[in-house]
């Protein structure tokens, strides 16, 4: 019971349900203020940073000379603007090792992609969005064109719904109050949905969302257990409602996305330490997505273990550390 507390404790601190007096505000700010740069040459003056991040422009001006003495960021006396420093770069550079683990990830989204005609993507949570870490498109992609790098929102995409309907509903739950209370009008969004999205995970293994983010686009989402990051990440896709209606979607695009989900699940199940780290193992590894042939069995016993040493057949999400 205690082993099921503390994961329970440490998903739901993930998920964003700790209280404001678990969190050192002023590093929450600091990253806060990073994630203002889109990119490498992006160019920001502090209150164009505030702006964005809505804090004051007085707490702005400290954050950004604290991060420029450590090196994060760079100041620009001619523009009088900031920019990512060598720091920053040097940390994100290290975090992108394991380029052929991530290769293999771009394939097998790519395999999925020149099949079905839209824009099939790997995310990962990042509060109350989800960040694209690889994507792939065909040649005759319609519609939604994200890229690496690129930021959706949680409560309007069907990523967003398959993550918060994998949670543990408690976590879940508590996840949205804290959304609520940050992002009203997401959590307006995304609350009276997720009874049906926990739903149709529990029965079929993924989550549809229909005209939410843009009247002109369908999305299907598929959430897989990263060991590595201890939560769920996702795998998406956005096609042109006007070809995929959701008939279509459950038809057609559902087994490829169900099964894309699977084989990337493997591959982190076997990967050591971060999902981009560069050792690939080279014995078979241990199934880390559901059985889609089942439904989703949601009792307290975990199945999903992180570090799972044996290979066992596709298993099913569910877990009281927020795992379903």
């Amino acid at each position: 019971m205690g082993r099921r507390s503390e994961r329970l404790s440490r998903q739901g601190a993930l998920a964003g349900d700790a209280g404001e007096g678990d969190v050192i505000q002023v590093v929450s700010r600091a990253f806060d203020v990073l994630r203002c740069f889109e990119g490498h040459d992006s160019r920001l003056g502090n209150l164009e940073i505030s702006n964005r991040c809505g804090l004051p422009r007085s707490t702005v001006s400290r954050l950004t000379h604290t991060l420029t003495r450590m090196g994060q960021l760079v100041y620009l006396p001619r523009d009088q603007k900031y920019r990512i420093g060598p720091s920053a770069v040097a940390m994100s550079a290290s975090m992108m090792k394991g380029a052929q683990l991530r290769s293999m990830i771009r394939q097998r989204l790519q395999e999925v992609a020149e099949q079905l005609p839209g824009t099939v993507g790997f995310v990962v949570p990042d509060r109350f969005h989800l960040v694209y870490l690889q994507f792939a498109r065909s040649a005759s992609a319609l519609g939604l064109h994200e890229g690496t790098g690129s930021r959706i929102s949680m409560a309007s995409t069907a990523a967003g719904a398959a993550y918060t309907a994998a949670l543990a509903p408690e976590v879940g739950d508590a996840f949205i109050a804290d959304m609520e209370r940050e992002a009203p009008e997401a959590a307006k969004i995304l609350r009276p949905r997720i009874e049906t999205n926990r739903q149709l995970l529990l029965e079929r293994g993924y989550v549809v969302a229909c005209g939410l983010w843009s009247p002109h686009i369908n999305g299907l989402a598929v959430p897989i257990w990263s060991p590595q990051y201890q939560t769920f990440v996702v795998i998406t896709i956005g096609l042109l409602s006007s070809m995929y209606d959701e008939e279509r979607l459950h038809a057609e695009v559902a087994p490829l996305m169900v099964a894309l989900g699977r084989s990337l699940g493997s591959l982190m199940d076997g990967a050591e330490g971060d999902v981009f780290n560069a050792r690939i193992p080279r014995k078979p590894v241990a199934m880390a997505v559901h059985n889609n042939n089942k439904p989703i069995n949601s009792e307290g016993v975990n199945e999903l273990e992180v570090g799972t040493r044996r290979a066992r057949p596709a298993r099913s999400l569910r877990a009281g550390d927020g795992r379903r």
